[in-house]
Order: C-alpha cells, then sequence, then structure tokens
C-alpha cells in the first residue's frame, strides 16, 4: 500500500484537488484508494458530497480509540459514489486535538497505525492535510511514503513553500518520519509573467524535487467540484486532467524505482 501526503502550510495552493483528482485516475485503473480527511474544515469531505455533521463517524474517532486495529477502523470509513474509493471523514472536533491530546504519548502515529491495520484492504491512501503544523499533519507525515507539495505559481506561494520546506526538513529527522518530497507547481498559467517566472524559480531551486510540468489554471476543476465529482469523471479529456494524468504516471514511475 502507497501512502501519499498532500500537503502546504498555505492555503488555495490546490491539495483537495490534487488529492480528489489523483483519487479519480488512480479509482479508474482499478486501484484501491482511501481518502483521509485531516482537516478540520473537511473540505475533501464536503467535496465528495459528504456533511460531517451528520456522519456517525470520522477522523476525530479514531483518535479515541482504546485499541487501534481493523475492526475499531473499519467503521470510521465511508464509500463514496465512485467506485474504489472510500473515505475517512473529517470533523471540525479535529481542530481540538492539538490542546486536547497533543501532549498524549504516541499521538504522532495513531493514524500510521491505523493504515497498517488496513494494508490488504487498499493499494493507495492519499491524505488531504490541514494548512498548519500540528498534531494532524504530524500524523500524516509519519504514515507518508511520499509527500506531495503542490505551489501555485505565484511569488507569494513561493514564501509558503519555503516555510513548508522547513518543516518537512524537521519532520525528516524524526525517527517517525521517512518520506520523499515532490513539489507540485499548479495553476500555471502560461500568459502571464508570473506564472512563468515562479515555474523557472522552482526548477532552479528545488531541481530534485519538482515534477519538470505544471497543473494548468482550468475552470473545469471548479465546475467538477461543484458536482462533488473527480474532475477526471466530470471532464475526462480537459487539460487540467491531462496534466494529473502525466503527474500520476510520474510518481508511478518514482515509487517503481525506490522499490527495485
Amino acid at each position: 500500500m502507497i501512502v501519499w501526503s498532500i500537503a502546504n502550510q498555505k492555503g488555495g495552493v490546490g491539495k483537495t484537488t490534487t488529492t480528489v483528482t489523483l483519487a479519480g485516475l488512480i479509482s479508474e485503473r482499478k486501484k484501491r484508494v482511501l481518502l483521509v480527511d485531516t482537516d478540520p474544515h473537511a473540505s475533501l469531505s464536503t467535496y465528495l458530497n459528504f456533511d460531517s455533521e451528520q456522519l456517525p463517524a470520522s477522523l476525530f474517532d479514531l483518535f479515541q480509540l482504546q485499541t487501534v486495529n481493523k475492526e475499531t477502523v473499519n467503521p470510521l470509513i465511508v464509500k463514496t459514489q465512485f467506485e474504489n474509493m472510500d473515505l475517512i471523514p473529517a470533523h471540525m472536533s479535529l481542530a481540538t486535538l492539538d490542546r486536547v491530546m497533543g501532549n498524549r504519548g504516541g499521538m504522532g502515529l495513531v493514524l500510521k497505525k491505523a493504515l497498517d491495520a488496513l494494508a490488504d484492504d487498499y493499494d493507495y491512501v492519499l491524505i488531504d492535510c490541514p494548512p498548519i503544523l500540528g498534531v494532524m499533519m504530524v500524523n500524516a507525515l509519519a504514515a507518508s511514503h511520499r509527500v506531495l507539495i503542490p505551489v501555485q505559481t505565484e511569488f507569494l506561494a513561493m514564501k509558503g513553500l519555503e516555510r513548508m520546506m522547513r518543516t518537512l526538513q524537521i519532520m525528516q529527522k524524526s525517527r517517525s518520519s521517512n518520506f520523499n518530497l515532490t513539489i507540485i507547481p499548479t495553476m500555471y498559467d502560461k500568459r502571464t509573467r508570473a506564472s512563468l517566472e515562479t515555474l523557472q524559480e522552482l526548477k532552479i531551486r528545488y531541481s530534485d524535487q519538482v515534477w519538470a510540468s505544471a497543473v494548468p489554471i482550468d475552470t473545469k476543476f471548479r465546475d467538477a467540484s461543484l458536482k462533488h465529482m473527480p474532475a477526471s469523471f466530470y471532464a475526462k479529456n480537459c487539460r487540467g486532467v491531462f496534466a494529473y494524468k502525466t503527474l500520476l504516471t510520474y510518481l508511478e514511475r518514482l515509487e517503481q524505482d525506490e522499490q527495485a
């Protein structure tokens, strides 16, 4: 089972779009994918048309379990309307974890233990992270093989990436975390100087970690979210989906090379 976290400490860079679109493409390849929404705002859960306030359980309940195993974790999973795609939804109560349980021993490895228990049930796990460093992001990073960092191709996003990279470097020094990094340029508009210069800067400063291409601005992503559908299902031939197909092939090749 391959676990990817989609993370950036700056909001509005395409984390949820990246998570959902990749999940849709993976599921279309007949691979079983589990989505995990770790953001108290529950954007991923809402995107997939779930109201976390109306669900009987959520990711928050994972942190209340006395024993973490397949039998206790399975009730937290909901089936989406899409074949091969399941979800552990978020809830606003996740925002209280740092205050209530942040100092409790082993809190950073709860999600990893849960996903280890589900290893035979899924081919991929995609974790949509909150934009702040706390218990939830620590859990996501500890559980991940790779961290995908969507970065909007504009100046302020570059500043946010610098902060994110410092955070990840600290986490990589922890014995509980062992992940690789891939930077994904997003919202690219070749008509603007800002996009062109930012993409070039990313390739210069992070040459070993950045995906060489970019996800373009595409209104189909917004339209797909309104329909609560992955863009690959809603508009499979649009340029944004084509970019994510190329990205997924690239990421799969990286995983194969690292496992070889």
